[in-house]
């Protein structure tokens, strides 16, 4: 059954693979970076796997701790958020019950009057409000006067303050009663409530917490310009009042509860956009569909909750926390956990270097223990060499022994061409011992491979013209430059240009051809018309003790493969009994070990 044998021979031993044949029906061997016997080419186990292997494993433990320790840090920010939000959600529940508690008087402070509670706490609690609420009407009041003396506020700028603060109607009025800026007509009733004040009899005039009866104005305010003649005439309905007692409501509250130790600002808001409450440096609030959402910004947790008056619509409270205590405790964690993952790399480090120098020191033990075995196989098989040499020199020499005892009966030009064969035949098998036992490193130098291949088939072309062979050569007209041994690499291609001129009987034939494959290798293909061989010989026509050959040691090709390996090149051979042989030297651009391989360290061979 015919089939294809891949054997590969690495470091001084050989694999044989036997495969079923697929698509060629040749016997075939493929000699991938071969052993050799020159120390430069031998292959060293790898230094660095267990290192690696540490430091693929300090990896993944520094990376999974880094993980953690980011889930962790961001689980005690959520913590801490939570907890500075609860915080916030009880500052604002505080003030908002503080807050019901001042409106709840303020709205329900004349029903507390008609109920006989007069000198109570409570009754002063109401008029403390009240008194507030008015602080706050006259400073209004105060405010538009000055500005208004100033130039700063026109027609258009009082109307939006108005409305900005809550107040129905805005009049101002001069010291003969004559109305100088309304927003909306002003009312003879509020001008008869305000007449000691326009003509300066009282400073003030007040009637804002009266009984709620039917009609939009339930108060009136007036005082007298400061800055000016005349009066400033106030009108609130009864929603005006509401907003203006929330807003107290709200101050009060916040300056009995207060923000605590976290609280940077609060901004309390109603439905139509106007501020009820807001402290000194508070931010502008952005609106937001969630009245709980929070988000942090420059080291600042920004809450927004309702806020819920009793008999008010709700409003809008912002509330900024400081988060710098939970920043710190963030960061202490974050350097914490930093600091744990530099202790996993400096251990790491120093594994990797404590197993460097162990497997360092176990290869070098290794490669003496391979070198001294490549020693001994060597000497071993220069043994069996050495046997070789010994019966084929036995041989010439006698049949020069024979020559000579025939000098004297046969014709002395015939047995002398006999002696001089036998000689010639004795110097070749000595100098192909020789040239085989020499262990010399390859001298690289970049040399054309066109060139070479051309002049080592003009040499066997007259030979092989003598056999009866035709020898032909496909080559590329552009040169192929590699760094190699010029004379080495001649030497090995003329031992199997040799073998194949051997192995053909009689008449036949003889390419040779050079070509790119891929990149980085090229390829030197050498087919015959001989005898071909079978699988058993393919997978030993490269030791240096087999030969098929009735004279001869066989070395050429053992000879041919080493110089082939140290150049870190591959021989493959496809073959078949009596259909030929085809071998391909494959060899790479640069050998190993870079272009000046083997330059330097062949000065002391």
């Amino acid at each position: 059954m015919e089939h294809c044998l891949d054997v590969i021979v690495e470091q001084g031993h050989e694999m044989i693979v036997d495969k079923p044949d697929r698509q060629t029906k040749h016997n075939s061997m493929s000699l991938r970076k071969p052993g050799n016997l020159y120390e430069t080419n031998e292959r060293s186990p790898r230094p660095f796997l267990q290192p690696l292997a540490v430091a693929l494993i300090s990896l993944v433990l520094v990376s999974l701790a880094l993980v953690t320790g980011l889930m962790d840090l961001r689980t005690l920010d959520k913590t801490l958020t939570g907890y500075i939000e609860k915080r916030g959600l009880d500052i604002i529940k505080n003030i908002q019950q503080a807050a019901k508690y001042n409106f709840h008087l303020l709205a329900h402070g004349t029903e507390a009057d008609m109920g006989g509670l007069a000198g109570s706490g409570l009754v002063e609690e109401t008029f403390s409000l009240r008194e507030a609420m008015m602080l706050d009407l006259m400073g209004l009041a105060q405010q538009i006067d000055f500005e208004r003396e100033q130039g700063r506020l026109n027609h258009t700028g009082l109307s939006a303050l108005a409305d900005e603060h809550g107040i129905w109607l805005l009049a101002l009025v001069d010291e003969r009663g004559n109305i100088v800026y309304q927003n909306r007509p002003v009312s003879d009733m509020l001008l008869e409530d305000a007449a000691k004040v326009i003509a300066g009899k009282e400073g003030i005039s007040v009637d804002v917490f009266g009984p709620r009866g039917e009609g939009d104005e339930t108060g009136t305010f007036a005082i007298r310009r400061k800055w000016g003649n005349g009066a400033i005439l106030l009108g609130l309905t009864r929603e005006d009042v509401d907003f203006w007692m929330a807003r107290v409501s709200i101050e009060q509250a916040v300056t009995r509860v207060g923000l605590g130790t976290e609280g940077r600002y609060l901004v309390v808001t109603d439905a139509k956009g106007r501020t009820l409450f807001q402290t000194d440096g508070s931010p502008i609030c952005a609106d937001s569909a969630d009245p709980a959402s929070a988000r942090t910004q420059d080291g600042i947790l920004n809450l927004m909750a309702s806020l819920r008056l009793n008999g008010y619509p709700p409003l809008q409270a912002w509330l900024g926390l400081s988060r710098e205590t939970a920043d710190l405790m963030i960061e202490k964690e974050r350097r914490r956990g930093f600091a744990f993952i530099g202790f996993m790399v400096c251990i790491a480090i120093l594994s990797m270097g404590f197993l460097y120098r162990s497997q360092a020191k176990h290869v070098a033990q290794t490669r003496e223990m391979e070198r001294r075995l490549h020693q001994a196989e060597r000497l071993s098989a220069m043994g069996r060499l050495a046997a070789g040499v010994a019966h084929e020199i036995r041989n010439p020499l006698n049949a020069m022994s024979m020559a000579c005892q025939r000098l004297q009966k046969d014709n002395l030009a015939q047995m002398g061409r006999v002696i001089r064969d036998e000689i010639a035949r004795l110097n070749h098998i000595v100098e192909e011992f020789t040239t085989f036992s020499r262990n010399q490193r390859p001298v690289l130098k970049e040399h054309d491979m066109v060139a070479l291949v051309r002049h080592m088939a003009a040499l066997v072309e007259e030979e092989a013209s003598t056999r009866g062979i035709t020898l032909s050569t496909d080559l590329p007209h552009a040169p192929l430059k590699i760094w190699m041994d010029a004379d080495k690499i001649r030497q090995a291609l003329f031992n199997i240009v040799k073998n194949a001129m051997e192995s053909i009987p009689g008449r036949g034939a003889i390419a040779i051809a050079l070509s790119r494959e891929g990149k980085r290798r090229l390829t030197i293909r050498v087919s015959d018309t001989g005898t071909g061989l079978g699988p058993e010989e393919i997978q030993r026509i490269f030791n240096p003790d087999y030969t098929t050959k009735e004279q001869g040691l066989g070395l050429g090709l053992a000879l041919a493969h080493e110089i082939v390996a140290a150049h870190g090149g591959e021989i493959r051979v496809m073959s078949e009994p009596g259909k030929g042989s085809i071998f391909e030297v494959v060899l790479p651009f640069e050998a190993p070990g870079g272009r000046g391989y083997g330059r330097m360290k062949s000065k002391g061979e």
